[in-house]
């Protein structure tokens, strides 16, 4: 069986190795949260309360995710269900766009009031691009941290260089850096040759991995039926590698992550995943979404094996054939 839980970087906080991604929650509001369709109130209940059945203990939201619509919608459901905070934890994130960084403490309470007065226990700078520097913005982070408005802090998108800027401001202030999050999959492992990787494991970042499914490429789903992507909402049809000679190319590793989910009685998707969380030790963790309650028994599935040694090697080979490095 896989760990079921793990230190988050250097709290105390224990995570599951997977998170539920909650970007698809943005009710279809803002440009980003566009990128989804609506999802019910019943719904997003059933996605929630299977994730927590299954063992995952924590959710990514931000504030960017429909203006604040996925904070909204994650904190209504877990109310719903009536789940106290330490049983679900919640990473939310600023947007940096426009804006230096005071707006980090001058808008704690516009985040804790869409997250309907649950904790923060991890807050995370969603972009490198404010006005600031690493250095003012991880100031600000300490302060709400020291002050125990937020329980950890966080980046995403940081490059090595301004990881390690962060990094050294919040020893500084008493603080750590918890997580990087970044994307990062089979198919895009650039995060393992910039630096960033090593840098994390050298000072106990953990990396949340986003796009870990790549859009749903690694599921294999349409490698076996191509008609399903002239279904698909938002620009994700338009993406090299949802075109024929994209297909073509992830094929052969698409089929050796089948052959191997055979034997565990799961599909590509979850052994793309069980990859991710265990190839790096306990240094990464993934945040799949769950859009249907399908997705979100398919996430928690992840949890219940762990592949073998000479099977991360072989997924490992495959994959630096293809993928971004």
């Amino acid at each position: 069986m896989c760990t079921t839980v793990r230190k988050l970087g250097q709290t105390d906080y224990k995570i599951s190795p997977i998170g539920l991604g909650t970007w698809q929650f943005s009710q279809g509001s803002g440009l980003i949260g566009s990128y989804f369709s609506t999802i019910s109130e019943k719904d997003m209940d059933a996605i929630v309360k299977m994730s927590l059945d299954g063992g995952i203990n924590w959710f990514d939201t931000a504030e960017a995710y429909g203006k604040g619509k996925s904070e909204e919608a994650l904190a209504g459901a877990l109310n719903r269900l009536d789940i106290p905070e330490d049983k679900a934890l919640i990473a939310t994130k600023w947007w940096p766009l426009l804006r230096t960084a005071s707006s980090i403490t001058g808008t704690i309470e516009t985040r804790k009031k869409a997250l309907k007065g649950r904790r923060i226990d991890l807050h995370q700078i969603h972009q490198p691009f404010s006005f600031s520097s690493p250095e003012k913005e991880m100031k600000e982070m300490a302060s709400l941290f020291n002050q125990g408005e937020i329980g950890a802090i966080g980046v995403s998108n940081f490059n090595r260089n301004k990881m390690d800027r962060a990094i050294q401001e919040l020893n500084k202030h008493g603080a750590s850096l918890a997580s990087n999050q970044m994307k990062y999959s089979l198919l895009d492992r650039r995060i393992e040759t910039n630096g960033v990787m090593d840098l994390a494991k050298q000072h106990s970042v953990t990396i949340i991995a986003y796009s870990p499914l790549e859009q749903g490429i690694l599921t294999g789903k349409f490698h076996q039926n191509p008609d399903l992507i002239a279904n698909l909402s938002g620009p994700r049809k338009h993406m090299s590698q949802f075109k024929p000679q994209g297909l073509a190319k992830t094929l052969p590793l698409i089929n050796l992550l089948k052959e191997i989910g055979a034997s565990y009685g799961v599909g590509a998707g979850q052994v793309a995943l069980n990859w991710l969380i265990h190839f790096h030790g306990d240094t990464v963790v993934a945040i799949p979404g769950a859009s249907k309650l399908k997705h979100a028994e398919d996430n928690v599935k992840v949890l219940g094996f762990e592949l073998t040694q000479e099977e991360l090697k072989r997924i490992d080979e495959a994959s630096r054939k293809v993928a971004k490095m």
